[in-house]
């Protein structure tokens, strides 16, 4: 059978039009004769939308039993026996509620598309689960349900149904998408003309790059290497040189006067590993192409100009933009270069070279040393072995006599050549040989005792032995300068991953780093000055390694700029060029440090701050509502009270003294718990812990409830068990709160109360028969100013089970929610077990 097609309708927030879309689909389908069934559709209460479902067959839902609630899901069996042409299933990302087949929609969409069923669905940006946490920083809000972005990338068709932000706020507020009760409070939140467009950016970006995506894939199914100029692509070419940044800024440009222009910059690494591109560069390039919103790449491959144009091929790149040859003249005349190979292998890319200050100068640019690899050491135990060696053997060459041929004596003494090459490299070995070629012509070359040479053969057969003896010295001395270059290679990437590991994970600081700097490089010390906020011509020491600091360039002897803000300065010695290129990578992480450890300071402060942001702003929502009905209690029977034109009995003046007693008693309650918030919050509560019995506390915490909750409760506590180290106080609140959660939450049925004792604590239990906690929300109970499920608003601020908490952890224990059996929530408050002998603890 073959699988059903996905049609998905994706919108950039709520009320775009998703829904009636995928109506509007169905009903063209059914006036076609297509077999549509809707399988789940959630209105919303919306009238256009539900006059869309007009002569639609709509399945039956299947109710859903969970925790005394009763929820209606789609059926999914349903759908499969009635197996229609095609289904509409709203809501793609919805988590089914516990008990049903699936825990996700988008996997009961994947079954009737097996079935071979063609479904229409709907989706929001936010849900997508790459964007899920960018969505949440855009507009404060999270986003619980999510559907993995390879789940939407698959559907055969994307519809994306886009509304401008003012046309929907429009909509809104004429009421066609929230009640009227919530539109003031949409408005101003998740629905501000900010939010949905970045929102509209994000659904359009995300469909743009899934387009992107498929014409790629046809492409590369159909094996077309032309290049389609759907939108300009700029690559720049990147060496690490200087010119790079002159390329970059060219690219941004051509890039600006095409519309959705984008500019990526491609490094090419030889496989070797082996470059002479500076790091610090390309750094500062890479930042660069992502300050003028293009990205860095980097590619291996030892040709070039194929891994370019390869690279240009494969993101679909229209132009390429690279630097004129840094080469001389003499050089180019010999090997045509990277540039030239480029453009004759471009095709249909266009290749802008751009000219630039090093261009055509590499004659002005000193050459490489042919040593540097051995070190003097070996350089003067090869001389050794050729003053030794050359004399040794031209005296068993001597004591032989004439039985060995010329070319056999030159045999020999390149053998010497090459032992003195592998020693000590080039200069050794060349002088060797040329003295080992002066010796083998006065002491073995007719005519003898002269450096003349009568015959031709013997010059052939020395100038070949100089040769190579040269070609092997020069051989030997560049693969140990390779092996130096590879090794230091190696030591240094491994220091600066160790670095950069420290970094990341946080465990170094920058006084720390420093001090690594300082050893590793075997300075006196190390100081790093950062630009003054307040005056940017002054520099203040923001760490220091070493006995003391150098508080201004003078006074060392290497002053590093790492970034504008940002300079090292070094005592005890000057560096060399290779030292400097590592020292700046050093000092870079070590900036990173500083900014790091400045940007945790700045996020404790901004969440310190946030925290106390949102506790006021709960309080003030407390106070406008909560605090304000025992209030206007108070005041309502007070005033009947004092009328003068109201005649009382006896009864109704009771009943009114009773409202204003009762109301009194919440207010006490509601600011007390609010208070004891305050404490906890600053940290104020200092428990008197002393020896208490579960039992002691039990009864006057207790006393708050009403006689028909009296009733309710069941108390099995038993006189044996050991006390707990607590306050009594605290005790009696943390009770009388996790009781009254208990009751108010569970309406029906009996809360017990049990204690038992388990190892060194004793646990009391506080067990309800109400609709339980799913175990997501388990520690959100426990937030401030939260109420499970937002429902019920009358019934308190919602501290009472964080106080309840905040109380039990400061007198050493703890208090977690478990699962009743059978139903419900069991509250366990376990405090540490003492004996009676144990001594009041007076903090």
């Amino acid at each position: 059978m073959a699988r059903g097609l996905l049609r998905i309708y994706l919108g950039a927030a709520p009320g775009v039009g998703k829904t009636y879309a995928m109506l509007g689909e169905a009903q063209r389908r059914l006036e076609r004769g297509t077999d549509v069934v809707v399988g789940f559709c959630e209105t919303h209460g919306r009238k256009l939308t539900e006059q869309r479902l007009a002569g639609l067959e709509v399945l039956p839902r299947r109710d859903v039993h969970y925790k005394g609630g009763t929820f209606a899901e789609m059926d999914v069996d349903a759908i499969l026996a009635r197996h229609p042409q095609v289904a509409i299933v709203d809501e793609l990302a919805h988590t089914n509620i516990p008990g049903m087949r699936n825990e996700k929609r988008w996997q009961d969409v994947e079954e009737l598309l097996d079935a071979g069923i063609e479904v229409l669905s709907t989706v929001n940006v936010q849900h997508l689960e790459s964007l899920n946490d960018v969505v949440e920083q855009i507009t404060g809000v999270p986003q619980r349900e999510t559907v993995p972005d390879e789940v939407v990338r698959r559907a055969d068709q994307i519809e994306l149904v886009d509304m401008d932000p003012d046309a929907l706020r429009k909509r809104m507020a004429h009421g066609n998408i929230y009640p009227a009760e919530r539109v003031d409070a949409a408005l101003s939140n998740y629905f501000r003309v900010g939010n949905l467009t970045a929102l509209r950016e994000l659904a359009l970006l995300w469909v743009a790059d899934r387009v992107d995506e498929g014409m790629n894939r046809y492409k590369s199914d159909h094996e077309i290497r032309r290049i389609w100029e759907a939108r300009e692509r700029i690559v720049v070419a990147l060496t690490g040189g200087s010119e790079g940044e002159t390329l970059i800024r060219r690219a941004a440009r051509i890039a600006a006067r095409s519309a959705g222009g984008e500019v990526l910059a491609v490094h090419v690494l030889r496989s070797d590993g082996l470059t002479g591109a500076s790091p610090v560069k390309l750094r500062r390039q890479r930042e660069l192409v992502e300050g003028v919103g293009g990205s860095f790449h980097t590619v291996v491959g030892d040709d070039v100009p194929a891994a370019l144009l390869d690279f240009a091929r494969g993101v679909n790149a229209t132009q390429l933009v690279m630097g004129t040859s840094r080469r001389s003249r003499v050089a180019r005349a010999f090997a045509e270069g990277i540039g030239a190979a480029v453009i004759a292998d471009s095709g249909d890319i266009d290749v802008h070279m751009v000219t630039h200050a090093e261009s055509g100068g590499a004659w002005r640019r000193r050459l490489p040393r042919l040593t540097g690899g051995l070190n003097w050491r070996r350089r003067v135990a090869a001389l050794l072995v050729a003053a030794i060696g050359l004399p040794a053997l031209t005296l068993a060459m001597l004591a032989i006599g004439g039985e060995i041929s010329t070319a056999s004596v030159l045999l020999l003494y390149l053998m010497l050549v090459v032992l003195v090459a592998i020693i000590g490299g080039l200069y050794p070995a060349l002088l060797a040989a040329v003295v080992g070629g002066l010796i083998v012509n006065w002491f073995f070359v007719p005519p003898l005792g002269t450096f003349t040479i009568s015959e031709r053969n013997n010059v052939v057969a020395l100038l070949v032995y100089v040769a190579v003896a040269v070609a092997v010295a020069t051989v030997v001395d560049r693969s140990a300068r390779r092996a130096t270059q590879a090794a230091r290679g190696r030591a240094e990437t491994a220091m600066l991953a160790s670095l950069s590991r420290s970094v990341l994970a946080g465990n170094r600081g920058v006084p720390s780093l420093l001090e690594q700097i300082r050893e590793a490089f075997a300075l006196s010390s190390v100081t790093m000055l950062e630009r003054d906020r307040d005056d940017r011509s002054q520099w203040q020491v923001a760490g220091f390694a070493g006995p003391r600091p150098c508080e201004k360039g003078a006074d060392a002897d290497e002053d590093v700029p790492i970034t504008d803000d940002i300079r090292l300065l070094m005592r005890g010695h000057a560096l060399a060029a290779a030292d400097r290129r590592v020292l700046v990578s050093f000092a870079e992480q070590a900036a990173v440090a500083l900014q790091r450890a400045r940007l945790l300071r700045q996020a404790a402060e901004a969440e310190r701050l946030a925290e106390a942001n949102k506790m006021r702003t709960a309080l003030l929502a407390a106070v406008s509502h909560d605090l304000r009905t025992p209030l206007a209690s108070i005041k309502a029977a007070i005033s009947g009270l004092r009328a003068e034109d109201i005649h009382l009995d006896e009864a109704d003046t009771a009943e009114l003294l009773a409202a204003v007693d009762e109301s009194a008693d919440q207010l006490m309650a509601l600011v007390a718990n609010l208070l004891d918030m305050s404490r906890l919050h600053t940290g104020t509560v200092a428990p008197m812990s002393q020896p208490v019995g579960y039992e002691e506390v039990l009864r006057p915490a207790l006393r708050g409830l009403e006689p028909a909750e009296l009733a309710r409760i069941q108390i099995d506590v038993a006189d044996t068990l050991p006390p707990v180290l607590a306050d009594p106080g605290l005790l009696e609140r943390v009770v009388a709160n996790v009781v009254s959660n208990a009751v108010r939450h569970a309406p029906a049925g009996p809360v017990t109360v049990s204690a038992s004792a388990h190892l060194d604590q004793v646990e009391l239990r506080v067990a309800d028969r109400g609709p339980g906690i799913r175990p997501g929300d388990r520690e959100r109970v426990f937030a401030p100013f939260q109420r499970l499920g937002d429902r019920d608003t009358g019934t308190g601020v919602g501290l009472g089970l964080a106080v309840a908490r905040g109380f039990t952890e400061a007198m050493g224990g703890t208090l977690t929610p478990e699962d009743t059996p059978g139903g419900g929530v069991t509250m366990v408050i376990a405090l540490p077990a003492c004996s009676q002998n144990v001594d009041v603890v007076v903090p």
